[in-house]
């Protein structure tokens, strides 16, 4: 499995790196952007010193200024809930495998050794519901990733599905199905098993809504449109104070209010490869290093019995 990379606390970088740092940052989208407004405004300013008067009173921009802070605080706050939201599904993921595959390792029943195997198996299925998961919201198809945590006959059939996550469900389901036919488990603790399993679906069915549901593309193009016309109108309000300067000082205004709103862009997906997007990789590690911890573990030895002093 790809492991993803294991991010530092910001928390505990220096300081001043941030200020250079490249990766992760928006810079590198809106440069362009920054760069067109500040040659209009250098332009804008040669019109001045030629003699043509192109300035506007500075307070003329004081009410597009409010009413463009307050349409980006909007549409910054609206793209975080959804990265919070789907951090927080994938958190309820995470504890929702552990408690299951908990439940299904200590509490179902050994018969024979084949009993043990099928259990391995339908854990190993947990961290693949998991990882198709993932892929599923990242549109990209079954792969190698899963193929170790499969069957071979499971991985091919599942390489035929149009969503993946909901048959490896369906398996899960089905084989708690028999355990209870076979009466390993008791009808409460089935029902307990299959809330957890469909705690994992409504999961899935969350994070798709975050995916299939981008904030409406009127308000993006609008918002897109009011950024520019009110950079473009910054050398206008600024060239009569501010001369040469003006250029500068648009450049640094227009990157503020283009990384904000680049900023928002960036984040409202979260399910992505982008460094600000959600460590699914390093997720989906997490829960194959907990159950690979959790089959090492004998369920009918207790605590007690095994570390009792010789």
């Amino acid at each position: 499995m790809n492991r993803g990379k294991l991010l530092p606390n910001s928390n505990h970088r220096p300081w001043f790196r941030f200020i250079w740092q490249w990766q992760g940052s928006v810079i590198p989208a809106i440069l362009p952007r920054v760069s067109a407004c500040a040659f209009f405004a250098l332009g804008v300013t040669c019109l001045y010193y030629f003699g043509i008067n192109v300035a506007l009173p500075l307070k003329s921009g004081l009410v597009p200024s409010i009413v463009l802070g307050l349409l980006l605080v909007f549409r910054t706050n609206t793209a975080y809930e959804r990265y919070w939201e789907g951090r927080k599904l994938w958190g309820t993921l995470i504890n929702t495998v552990r408690n299951l595959s908990r439940t299904i390792w200590v509490i179902i029943k050994e018969n024979d050794s084949s009993d043990r195997t099928e259990k391995i198996t339908t854990l190993k299925l947990l961290i693949a519901f998991a990882i198709a998961t993932k892929l599923q919201l990242r549109s990209e198809p079954v792969n190698e990733e899963l193929e170790r945590f499969l069957p071979q006959e499971g991985y091919n059939k599942l390489c035929t599905m149009s969503h993946p996550p909901l048959e490896i469900a369906f398996w899960i389901g089905d084989y708690l199905q028999q355990q209870y036919e076979k009466q390993a488990i008791d009808s409460y603790q089935l029902t307990a098993m299959f809330k957890l399993l469909d705690t994992m679906v409504d999961v899935l069915g969350a994070c798709e809504r975050i995916l299939k549901n981008p904030i409406p593309l009127a308000y993006t193009i609008h918002l897109k449109q009011l950024v520019l016309l009110y950079c473009l109108t910054l050398p206008f309000q600024f060239v009569d104070e501010l001369g040469w300067m003006t250029a500068p000082i648009v450049a640094l205004i227009s990157f503020t209010i283009l990384g904000i709103e680049a900023i928002g862009i960036e984040i409202e997906d979260p399910f992505g490869y982008d460094a600000n997007d959600l460590p699914l990789d390093q997720i989906c590690y997490t829960m194959d290093r907990n159950i690979e911890d959790l089959i090492t573990l004998d369920p009918s030895v207790s605590y007690f019995q095994e570390n009792q002093p010789q």
